[in-house]
């Protein structure tokens, strides 16, 4: 069981029976000790994101989440087709369950997959991935200062914004959870 105080950000709980990750959290302490949580919650099944505020000493099934290292293999849009290294099963995962994740996944990756009761909910990425600038304008001439960006291309079709030097076929760290360039990978 989980007190509400336990509610960090990324942290997951049953609610209903139904597995949410806490998106935002913010705790308002009241007068004589009392508080109240307010979160904003995602279901990993549904996707749907709710706010929900809890107060003084409610608790909270914790979620039995299991881990599972996976390779990524490919997609056909609609579902994101991942298979076990080891056990070389193969799993069918949900397009919304991969969500924005697919932006920083390329064929080959190795991830860690989030199991519920069973069921794919949620694909945990690295902190950080190098990834190849596909498109990006050239730098003006004497444009050199690091605090000039321009948008690039990647390989797997995101774009994002890079200082000017980067260019075309460089190998770029993108941290996963903010989308934003990191530094140049040397190869």
């Amino acid at each position: 069981m989980l007190n509400i105080t336990d509610l960090k950000k990324g942290t997951v709980f049953v609610l209903m029976g139904e597995p949410y990750k806490v998106v935002t959290y913010a705790q308002k302490v009241m007068g004589r000790g009392g508080s109240i949580v307010n979160v904003k919650i995602k279901s990993l099944t549904s996707g749907k994101v709710l706010d929900k505020t809890f107060k003084g000493n409610e608790q909270l099934e914790s979620a039995d989440i299991t881990m599972q290292s996976v390779q990524y293999l490919y997609n056909d849009g609609k579902v994101y087709f991942f298979m076990n290294p080891d056990s070389f099963v193969q799993f069918e995962v949900p397009a919304e369950v991969v969500e924005d994740a697919s932006g920083y996944i390329k064929d080959g990756d190795l991830l860690q997959l989030q199991f519920f009761r069973g069921n794919p909910i949620s694909l945990d990425l690295p902190k950080n991935v190098n990834l190849r600038v596909d498109y990006t304008e050239s730098a003006v001439k004497g444009d050199t200062s690091t605090a000039v960006t321009k948008n690039a291309q990647l390989e797997t079709g995101i774009t994002i914004k890079v200082p000017a030097f980067i260019k075309q076929g460089d190998l770029i760290s993108v941290d996963t959870a903010t989308g934003t360039y990191r530094e140049r990978v040397k190869s």
